[in-house]
This record gives structure tokens, C-alpha cells and sequence, in this order.
């Protein structure tokens, strides 16, 4: 495994932006007065919208490529071609996250933010494809 210790610190790193971003909504809701749960109204200027849904956007997206990285490890895919996969689908994540709580018209729908999701998720695929590649060969 210690082939795979940058794969294994990337996926600890996005695991921990969720738990991050976890406290940072709940933290932020309760400074402002907020129940938990689903911001109402769900507007992109709203800034506590768009921390819960930065955290929401985390969430959907972390067991998708989490568990096809762990998988990749187990079928050995190789550690620079996991690792680079990885970090580069993190860098995206980590640029996602800023876009999305700076607000304005970068964080709004159809516009930077959502070049960053799409390339998020051709990053899975391309996970996915690769682990399943090394699996079946």
C-alpha cells in the first residue's frame, strides 16, 4: 500500500473538505439563525445557499470517486495513474468549492462553476474506466 500513500492522502483530503464543509454550513446556519436542513430561498445570492450546497455538492460527489479509487488500489491500476487522477479530480474540487462560495456570476449555473462539475465528473469516468480496465485485464 505504500505504493498508493499519495492516492491514499488525496482520498483523506476529500473526505475531509466534507467533514469541513459539514461544520462550515451548520456553523454558518446556526450563526444566522437558520434551521437545519434546506436552505429556503434556493437563490445563488443567497450565501448560506451556496455553502449549503457547495457541502451538498461534496457530499453527491465524494462516494463516486472514493470508492472507485479504493477499488483501483485493490485491482492494482498504477499508483502515478491513480495518484494523478486523483489529484487533479481534488484540484477541481478544491477550485469548485472556491468558485461556488465567492458567489457572483462565476457560481452561477451554466457558467464557471458548472465547467468545474462537468470536469469533476469526466474525472470519475475516467476512474472508473481505468479501474475497470485494470480489473478485467
Amino acid at each position: 500500500m505504500a505504493a498508493y500513500a499519495f492516492s491514499i492522502a488525496g482520498v483523506l483530503l476529500l473526505c475531509l473538505m466534507s467533514i469541513v464543509l459539514a461544520v462550515y454550513s451548520g456553523s454558518s446556519k446556526g450563526r444566522a439563525g437558520a434551521l437545519s436542513g434546506p436552505v429556503l430561498p434556493g437563490d445563488d445570492d443567497n450565501p448560506l445557499y451556496r455553502i449549503d450546497r457547495v457541502h451538498m455538492n461534496m457530499v453527491e460527489a465524494l462516494t463516486p470517486f472514493v470508492v472507485p479509487a479504493v477499488l483501483a488500489m485493490m485491482v492494482g491500476v498504477r499508483p502515478a495513474v491513480l495518484a494523478a487522477l486523483l489529484w487533479v479530480y481534488t484540484a477541481i474540487r478544491l477550485t469548485h468549492v472556491a468558485v461556488y462560495l465567492r458567489g457572483g456570476n462565476a457560481a452561477k449555473g451554466g457558467s464557471i462553476r458548472t465547467i468545474l462539475y462537468v470536469a469533476g465528473a469526466l474525472m470519475t469516468i475516467a476512474l472508473i474506466v481505468t479501474t475497470m480496465v485494470a480489473a478485467i485485464s
